[in-house]
């Protein structure tokens, strides 16, 4: 896989075309890896589309919706192990699915549980919405990896925006210097929020901005799971590289967002819909799905069962959330000041008052 990283930062990684023909290198998985790469993004898109709908009944609060992301963020996860570690945004709900979370437990963090799933085992850090706060984070986890020789890797996920954050420039610096096993993921989604990606920077490319760290940067084709799983697969080889000098990797996955940047937002307001029809051409589901039938991989039956699987999945998922108690509303205001603010005295008043004439019921709507 050396030669992922013998080319220049616009020279796009791709191993799957629109079409889903094969035109790279696939990387080295069993048919059934492959299958479990599909069935992870359908999963992906339907749970995406029940928890839109579920925002839009009032049955969860703001929710980020990642329908178009399926296969830099299922790709990419696939390639680590369960000791790397993972820092998302809030976007990536199939990413930290594939790393050992369960659905529930994504949704009870929309639904307003502060825990959410981070209550599990898995190596994975509470979604970062303030942007680019995760990069630092990631660094100092791979620093302490690496001082402790337990052979982890850290992988931050953030999207185009971030890059213009000083925290993006402060992270990816300081894993240069200290050469940090870190893999930074860029999903690149040509949106932050309504800011297109050519007002963010004159730069040609988000991947070669790792040159003024000293470190590879790779652009990859992330509608293309293969071979966004090939280029992240290399990353983490290189991160975790033996004795004192594993490198960190910066990614850059061009994909698009089809849906709104969080169902607060109205993305008509600054795009035309003659651009989503675009991209929806280069559905990664779609193309996924044309290979592995055009090579004996998966038939009709199997779409089928899959369909079927995901669904339930999802149901299940929805139904164990729904069931779990809501968080008192009035939790918001602990563990904010040791000695609360008149302010934060004055607000938790007013909660109260709300709910003694509107009941809880007014608390569960945007």
């Amino acid at each position: 896989m050396s030669d992922v990283f013998d080319r220049a930062p616009d020279d796009r990684v791709q191993v799957l075309d629109e079409s889903g023909d094969l035109v790279g290198e696939p990387p080295d998985l069993s048919d059934a890896e492959l299958r479990d790469l599909y069935r992870h993004m359908r999963l992906a898109r339907h749970f995406d589309e029940r928890a839109v709908s579920l925002q839009r009944q009032g049955r969860m609060g703001t929710y980020p919706p990642l329908a178009g992301q399926e296969a830099a963020q299922v790709g990419s996860a696939a390639a680590l192990e369960p000791r790397d570690w993972i820092a998302p945004s809030y976007r990536e709900h199939a990413t930290v699915h594939v790393h050992g979370l369960d659905l529930a437990e994504i949704l009870l963090y929309w639904m307003g549980h502060g825990a959410g799933g981070w209550s599990t085992d898995a190596n994975v850090l509470p979604p970062a919405v303030p942007i680019a706060t995760q990069i630092p984070h990631t660094t100092g986890l791979a620093l302490a990896a690496k001082r402790r020789d337990d052979d982890a890797v850290a992988c931050a996920y953030f999207g185009d925006g971030a890059t213009s954050e000083g925290d993006f420039h402060e992270g990816l610096n300081v894993a240069g210097v200290f050469d940090v096993p870190a893999v930074f993921v860029c999903n690149n989604n040509g949106w932050a929020i309504s800011v297109p990606r050519e007002r963010q920077t004159a730069s040609e490319t988000l991947a070669g901005k790792a040159a003024a760290y000293g470190i590879d940067g790779v652009q990859v084709d992330g509608m293309d799971p293969l071979a966004t799983y090939r280029v992240t697969r290399a990353a983490v080889e290189k991160a975790r590289a033996p004795g004192d000098r594993p490198r960190p990797t910066l990614i850059e996955a061009v994909q698009y967002r089809f849906g709104a940047h969080t169902t607060a937002d109205d993305p008509t307001v600054y795009r035309d819909e003659s651009e989503v029809d675009e991209w929806r051409k280069r559905d990664p589901i779609t193309r996924l799905e044309r290979y592995l039938r055009e090579t004996g991989r998966l038939d009709d039956d199997g779409v089928v069962e899959v369909d079927a699987a995901v669904r339930d999945q999802v149901s299940t998922a929805i139904d164990r959330a729904e069931r779990t108690a809501r968080p008192d509303p009035d939790g918001m205001f602990d563990d904010v000041y040791a000695d609360p603010t008149p302010a934060l005295r004055a607000q938790r008043s007013h909660l109260h008052s709300l709910r003694d004439r509107h009941g809880d019921s007014a608390f569960l709507k945007d």
